[in-house]
């Protein structure tokens, strides 16, 4: 995979929104660590990015990747080692009550009062920013309509999708401009999942900043932008369709009786560039030629398989670009 560069401006302004009109959220070279002496972890190692006004920019990574650490840190929960970041121009570290009062932030676990009903949930949310339900109603209405009939209920009592709007409705009731939302679709059902991802796309058309976190790699395909993140590290940003363009190797579909004893076959051809399971096939990286003689090897061996070349998705980049980096 082509390694991609990224032209990044070198500045973060430090509470003049005026300075850079189109950005809502500057990273530049930010650092978390955890722990003490000889026990030190680097969560979060020099990452550097922009948001623009009403992107919807996505971080891409599995667990441990740093997402969370970095969210917090530009929600003013964490303070950051090294590196700047500023919020709608405000500094995360000097100015960390205006952006407060700036955006929504939902984190990973549900987090709101479960002895509360979804009413005084919401009530309470809208009291800390001096703003009521009424005020803000239609912002939320879309989102908050499809819980309504169950606003008696108390939220503990909510199934997960529900939880979910709740949260989202709460984050949203002051009515911010930038929107954080940490892996807000882990553990809900996928119907859940289409379903909060539109209401994150109509929020986007209603001018809002929207920086989400998720360890699925298919929900990249939904953002504007996404930045792949491993380890604490950025490996690429762009958006997903140039991400996936930049894939340059072949990519075939694997798949026969004996997937385990099939994978151990491939990875002893030298011809091979890559191969891992994916779902129900094995994806191999490898060029026509290679694939020629992998198709010729496997029958010689009497070994039972179908190959057939494939479009490569944001997962398989992912793993490509994670295999570069550690060599």
């Amino acid at each position: 995979m082509r390694t991609q560069k990224h032209n990044i401006p070198d500045h973060v302004s430090t509470g003049n929104t005026s300075e850079v009109s189109n950005v809502a959220i500057s990273v530049r070279d930010i650092v978390k660590r955890y722990g003490a002496k000889k026990s030190v972890t680097t969560a979060v190692q020099g990452i550097s990015f922009d948001v623009a006004n009403a992107e919807l920019f996505g971080l891409i990574g599995p667990d441990g990747a740093g997402k969370t650490s970095l969210i917090r840190m530009l929600a003013t929960l964490l303070l950051p080692d090294e590196g700047r970041a500023a919020v709608n121009g405000f500094d995360v570290v000097k100015d960390y009550k205006s952006i407060r009062q700036q955006i929504g932030y939902m984190p990973g676990r549900f987090s709101l009062y479960p002895d509360l009903t979804v009413q005084e949930n919401l009530d309470f949310f809208a009291t800390i920013f001096n703003t009521s339900i009424d005020e803000n109603y239609g912002l939320i209405k879309d989102i908050y309509s499809q819980i309504e009939p169950f606003k008696d209920r108390k939220a503990g009592k909510l199934s997960g999708g529900m939880k979910q709007k709740l949260a989202l409705s709460c984050a949203m009731i002051h009515r911010p401009s930038v929107l954080f939302l940490d892996e807000p679709t882990t553990g809900v059902d996928a119907v859940s999942r289409k379903e909060f991802w539109e209401m994150l796309k109509s929020l986007k058309e209603k001018g809002i900043t929207i920086l989400v976190s998720t360890p699925y790699m298919n929900e990249a395909a939904l953002c504007d932008r996404v930045a792949l993140i491993q380890a604490g590290k950025i490996m690429s940003i762009d958006t997903p369709s140039n991400i996936i363009d930049a894939f340059s190797s072949g990519l075939y579909a694997l798949k026969g009786r004996d997937m385990p004893g099939l994978l151990k076959q491939v990875k002893s051809l030298q011809t091979i560039t890559d191969v891992y399971p994916f779902g129900e096939y094995h994806h191999v990286v490898m060029d026509d030629n290679s694939a020629r003689e992998l198709a010729i090897f496997l029958s010689n061996k009497g070994i039972e398989h179908e190959l057939k070349p494939v479009k490569p998705d944001i997962e398989d980049c992912f793993i490509a670009l994670m295999k570069h980096h550690d060599n």
